[in-house]
């Protein structure tokens, strides 16, 4: 018997129950987007935590730390910050905020808070829709990479099966199923970012090595905390690992999160879980790949192919543990993969339909209704995402990468300074939307500039400063935050 397969088969039938339990659930499509803000804290700290940490951390951050080495603990470090920063400075004020203007995304309160205003409105959902769509096709290719490593499937169809499941759960159980299924992929996430690497520094210790000694096999740039790089190349390899923490305050199916859960008074309860998750999940997610690496110095995993280093976490559980514990984790890989994924359906459905056409477009029908175009746009999505992640050549790393910088530029300066600054303008908060959104494309494509200072940094700096000064200017002309 496939114990590996037996473990992940009954994993999706946990979570396709949870999206038909969840169905009836939905009487509209404020309860389908946010779940009604009727969530417990506790579900809302893993399913931020889950939602926000995807393949990315699963695959990408481990075949990341495989391929550069230590250098790579800063990204950890700096993603821990950001995630403190946000449960501390974001969560409660929006909470409060978005149930005040009865705002359901984050383009719904940017506008509601300048008086229902349209040009906000719409330049925000199509910031989300554009950058979430390669996030989601992100998601994909990595449901793609796992099941063609554990079970044999070609590529593509593991991505084809990835994507069925995703959005067929999401379609169904909306916000209510994304969240409760988040909260069990949270816990298989941490149980296999904890367990996986403790398993291979034991392993390692049996063959009379640590860590920093079979690592520094492969040179002296893997042990180095800045890849071996002196002067200003050190330096920006330091900020750009600490500028994954920036965006994690503007991240719109992050902050939904906290719009969801029943109380403000109870974020402090998520805050303490989601922190508490977060500090073992990216150190796990680093041990995982310096593991691999050290285990390979000493002999393991000779004659298979390492050209794709995010194949690592689910080689690594593979050969490393026994089949069912295998089965477990690697559907914990999945798992990351699906509680992003099945967010950004949601975020990208909800601008469309509630935003866009709803808002925007000011068309007039029922709750019903919306309910029922919110499920066709969640399929359609999903169909986008997924030609997007069929026809794209770039690792799950550098797509997160390009659409974290994309959005977390456009929205947490903005969002940070409308919280927290009462001159906040909206042509201020525009002008700033814009340049992280404009400052990430063309930084991206420029590799010169890329590899001088990494885009996650200097469009977040860039759109903090245009937000700031254009609101000075305009203070006293335009409309400023209610």
């Amino acid at each position: 018997m496939d114990w590996t397969l037996l473990g992940f088969i009954l994993y999706l039938i946990v979570i396709l129950y949870v999206g038909f339990r969840t169905y009836r659930i939905n009487k509209s499509y404020k309860d389908y987007f946010i779940a009604g803000r009727k969530l417990n804290p506790w579900v809302v700290a893993f399913s931020e935590r889950a939602s926000s940490e995807s393949s990315w951390l699963i695959l990408g951050l481990p075949g990341a730390a495989f391929a550069l080495g230590f250098v790579e603990i800063w990204s950890a470090l700096g993603c821990t910050l950001g995630v403190i920063a946000s449960w501390t400075f974001v969560a409660k004020p929006l909470r409060i905020e978005t149930e005040k203007y009865d705002a359901i995304t984050l383009p719904d309160y940017y506008a509601e808070k300048f008086g229902n205003d349209t040009t906000i409105r719409l330049i925000a959902a199509i910031i989300i829709v554009f950058f979430f769509l390669f996030y989601l096709a992100a998601q994909f290719n990595g449901a793609g990479k796992v099941f063609n490593v554990t079970f044999g499937i070609p590529h593509v169809w593991g991505m084809i099966l990835g994507a069925v499941i995703i959005v067929f759960y999401t379609m169904l159980g909306g916000f209510f199923a994304v969240a409760w299924t988040d909260l069990i992929q949270g816990i298989i996430m941490i149980g296999a970012l904890v367990i996986l690497p403790l398993v291979g520094l034991i392993e390692l210790a049996q063959h009379g090595t640590n860590l920093a000694d079979a690592v520094s096999s492969s040179g002296s740039n893997f042990t180095s905390l800045t890849g071996g790089k002196i002067g200003w190349a050190a330096v920006a390899a330091v900020i750009a690992g600490l500028s994954w923490g920036l965006g994690y305050m503007g991240q719109p199916h992050l902050v939904t999160r906290f719009m969801s859960i029943r109380s403000a008074d109870e974020i402090k309860i998520s805050r303490r879980i989601a922190i508490v998750w977060a500090i073992p999940a990216f150190a796990g997610a680093i041990l995982i790949g310096l593991c691999f690496l050290a285990l390979k110095n000493n002999g393991f995993f000779e004659g298979i192919d390492l050209s794709d280093p995010e194949i690592v976490m689910p080689l690594f559980t593979k050969t490393i543990l026994p089949a069912w514990l295998a089965g477990i984790f690697i559907s914990g890989a999945v798992a990351a993969m699906m509680s992003t994924a099945d967010s950004q359906l949601l975020v990208i459905s909800s601008s469309l339909i509630q935003d866009i056409y709803h808002k925007v477009m000011k068309s007039k029908v029922s709750d019903e209704k919306l309910l029922y175009l919110s499920r066709i746009i969640t399929v359609l999505v999903g169909i986008i995402g997924f030609i997007i992640a069929l026809t794209s050549t770039k690792l799950i790393y550098q797509l997160v990468s390009y659409a974290w910088s994309g959005l977390g530029s456009s929205f947490a300066p903005t969002l940070l300074l409308i919280l927290y600054w009462k001159k906040t303008t909206s042509q201020g908060v525009i002008a700033g939307m814009l340049t992280g959104f404009i400052t990430t494309i063309i930084w991206t494509e420029i590799a010169a500039l890329n590899s001088f200072i990494t885009v996650r940094f200097v469009s977040f700096i860039l759109a903090l400063i245009v937000t700031w000064i254009v609101s000075l200017f305009t203070y006293n002309k335009g409309k400023v935050a209610a």
